[in-house]
């Protein structure tokens, strides 16, 4: 009986290519995988045409699917190579790990902060990369380059196993020993996954595991320390599933604890072992052209050429990754950075995504969202794309309704992007699958087998739960692009119950804004909006009744508060073009503005709103000016009520003559006490302006604000008559019939 022990990196091409070739060699008839034994039974998938890699065991918790775990593989993973090997082989392969669900609880288990002492610290330190000692013996910087050199480009790989167990097993004698309570639990269990396979007299055991597991493997302690260590185990219910991969999400370290920088260059070492950087350099040399970036042969040349230089003047045998990067910046990047990281992204990392076949088991919401991703020819993807939907057509209106209900069971495959001018028809997203969303996939299962009725459920949960008016209106305004009709109507119902009995102005002028939109909506997606402008017009009677006196006697910070709802309102009640609304909306205005007690800056902006909706003449306005600037108000009050009126444009100072002269005289007439009193809200007041405003704004200032008067005189010598003669001509280039009456021809 023999029992081969074989020591990897997990998802290193060097060491899948050595498990590969020796299990050809010896031909055992069981292989032992380090993973987790609940997995056994997805085993049989693994060679299916249907399961391509990059792909992951998914092993979670049925009752609380949060707690999961992922065990990645890659073609050129060894574990991978082990499992097909076996498959392909028909012999037996088994997981020898720890059993997930077991892990998941010691993991769980943290230790109390105040128990966290020096030299605990630095035990942890000295464990967390145990290779780099064997890397700084040898003279590497960095442990990953020595172990690639080392292991995974190298060709002769004669007794390379036998190299790595007596490698780790002086890093395990060298290090201090220390209680490590999952390792000791996991080796363990790996031992009696051996004694298990020995007592069923298999006669040629493999065992492929993590090169630090090793010599805990080959110097067995007794079955009975074993036993005792793993006694008491409880006993948890874990489910697994495969599901697609990607080669960004290598990099992370889950499960295997193995993640990787460059997964693909390291699928580039597997399929081509041979290549001396031709073929990588030909592949960066494409990606460049695609992106319009001159590369010729004479480049490809002289960049292999100056990285095995490189690999030579290191003493290394051939060009690794690091150095490829480096001749590539130094020829084809003329030393630009920038499009070193598109090799980074596009080919060292890469955007593959893995396949699962459909017969695979899943959760009913999974199948229910990938028969829509087929349906609405949206495919998953790692790398991004971007998707414009115009919701006048069925399809897109479709694609934009499942990306919604989507978002609303927190799976943000489909982030939307606020392009302005597309208008309400109009939506952009992007769209990126991260494998982690399989974890919420499962998790929200338990709200319905189909999307659309897990999203209502979910909003109604919410719902539930929520008290306040601004909280239903978000979920209101949510669901209505998710087209959630149950869910729909039962917050309008709340809304409407919770607005008739609010009396908070402040709440009800908070949620006005948001149902504004939902009623825009109902345009685009077929929803009656009826019922919510009905709502709508209800809040904002209410709001126009208790909004005077809400309006009086507050601080600074409130009055700041009330004016930024106030420009929301506005705006919300001009874009919902209902007469009777504005027409109530306007003469709130007027009582406001007209109110002696009203916050300066709220009566200035008040006024500011009904002079832009021309319900007041140039005397009104001016009468409105004089008094909150006379002498008699005082300065910090006027400056205020100033800063109200010019909010959000200082295009009225320029265009208005009189109301300049009126400001200017005011200013003019503070002591200098007084004017560095009201500075800083001036300050703040013009801060708000665009540039282009504040400059014109100080030119006229320079020019004594006589601007449009020097301009008047500078024109005074026009000749009218002469420029006459040439309108005929202009006329006729904008293809208009002259008039012979208006020129005078």
């Amino acid at each position: 009986m023999a029992i081969h022990i074989l020591g990897i990196r997990h998802h290193g091409p060097g060491s899948a290519r050595n498990v590969k070739a020796f299990l050809e060699s010896v031909g055992p008839d069981i292989v032992l995988v380090e993973g987790p034994p609940e997995a056994d039974a997805m085993l049989q998938w693994v060679g299916h045409a249907g399961l391509k890699p990059p792909v992951a065991l998914l092993c979670y918790q049925p009752d609380d699917p949060q707690r999961s775990v992922f065990y990645p593989f890659a073609d050129f993973s060894p574990e991978w190579q082990a499992i097909l090997y076996a498959r392909e082989k028909n012999i037996h392969v088994r997981f020898m790990d720890l059993p997930a669900g077991n892990q998941m609880l010691v993991e769980k288990e943290t230790v109390n902060p105040d128990q966290i002492n020096l030299e605990a610290q630095a035990y942890e330190e000295l464990y967390k990369r145990p290779i780099s000692y064997l890397s700084d013996a040898a003279g590497f910087a960095d442990d990953e380059q020595w172990w690639e050199h080392t292991f995974e480009y190298r060709l002769n790989n004669d007794e390379v196993f036998d190299a790595v167990a007596e490698a780790m097993q002086a890093l395990r004698e060298s290090l201090p020993q220390k209680d490590k309570k999952l390792e000791q639990l996991r080796e363990a269990y790996m031992r009696r996954t051996i004694r298990q396979a020995e007592k069923e007299m298999f006669h040629t055991i493999a065992v492929i595991c993590g090169a630090w597991h090793v010599p805990a493997l080959q110097n067995k302690s007794s079955q009975k320390d074993d036993n005792e260590l793993l006694k008491g185990l409880p006993k948890t219910k874990t489910e697994c599933t495969w599901i697609p991969w990607t080669f960004n999400r290598l990099s992370f370290y889950s499960g295997y604890g193995a993640g990787i920088n460059s997964p693909g260059w390291y699928n580039h070492v597997w399929h081509h072992p041979q290549d001396d950087g031709t073929l990588w350099m030909a592949h960066v040399a494409q990606l460049f052209r695609k992106q319009q970036v001159d590369t010729s042969v004479a480049h490809l040349i002289e960049a292999v050429r100056l990285a095995g230089s490189l690999a030579a003047l290191r003493g290394l045998p051939k060009a690794g990754l690091e150095e490829l990067n480096e001749a590539t910046l130094s020829v084809l990047c003329n030393g630009e950075s920038i499009l070193l990281r598109l090799v980074q992204d596009e080919l060292i990392v890469g955007h593959q995504i893995g396949e699962v076949p459909p017969e695979i088991p899943k959760p009913p919401l999974q199948l229910d969202i990938e028969k829509l991703q087929k349906k609405l020819r949206l495919p998953p993807t790692a790398d991004f794309k971007d998707y414009t939907l115009d919701l006048r057509k069925d399809t897109d209106l479709e694609r934009s309704v499942f990306l919604h209900r989507l978002n609303l069971l927190g799976i943000p495959w489909g982030k939307q992007q606020y392009v302005p001018g597309k208008g309400t028809f109009k939506e952009q997203w992007r769209l990126q699958w991260d494998p982690g969303y399989s974890v919420e996939v499962i998790e929200r299962g338990n709200l319905g087998n189909t999307v659309s009725e897990a999203a209502t459920n979910n909003i109604l949960n919410q719902a539930t739960e929520a008290t306040d008016l601004k909280a239903i209106s978000g979920l209101l305004e949510q669901s209505i692009p998710a087209e959630l009709p149950d869910a729909i109507q039962i917050l309008i119902n709340r809304l409407n119950n919770l607005a008739a009995a609010s009396a908070d102005v402040i709440e009800l002028m908070e949620t006005v804004p948001g149902l504004i939109t939902v009623a825009r909506y109902g345009n685009v997606r077929n929803t009656d909006a009826t019922v919510i402008s009905a709502i709508i017009s209800s809040i904002i009677t209410r709001i126009c009744i208790s909004l005077p006196n809400a309006c009086v006697a507050i601080d600074e910070d409130a009055a700041q508060k009330m004016l930024d709802l106030f420009y929301k309102l506005n705006d919300g009640i001009n874009l919902l073009q209902e007469p009777e609304t504005t027409a109530g909306w306007h003469q709130t205005l007027q009582v406001i503005a007209g109110n002696k007690n009203t916050s300066p800056v709220i009566g200035g902006y008040s006024t500011r709103l009904l002079n832009d909706n021309k319900l007041l003449h140039a005397e009104q306005l001016m009468q409105y000016f004089g008094y909150a600037m006379s002498v008699a108000t005082a300065p910090i009050v006027s400056a205020a009520w100033l800063e109200g009126f010019l909010k959000g444009s200082g295009t009225l100072l320029l265009l208005d003559q009189e109301l300049w002269q009126v400001i200017d005289n005011w200013v003019a007439g503070l002591t200098d006490d007084v004017f560095m009193l009201v500075l800083p809200l001036l300050r703040r007041t013009f801060a708000n302006f665009t540039h282009p405003e504040r400059r014109k704004l100080g030119e006229k200032a320079r020019t004594g604000g006589t601007g449009i008067q020097q301009h008047t005189t500078m024109m005074a010598d026009f000749d009218t008559e002469r420029a006459k003669k040439g309108l005929p001509v202009i006329m006729q280039l904008l293809g208009l019939t002259p008039n012979k009456d208006q020129h005078g021809n």
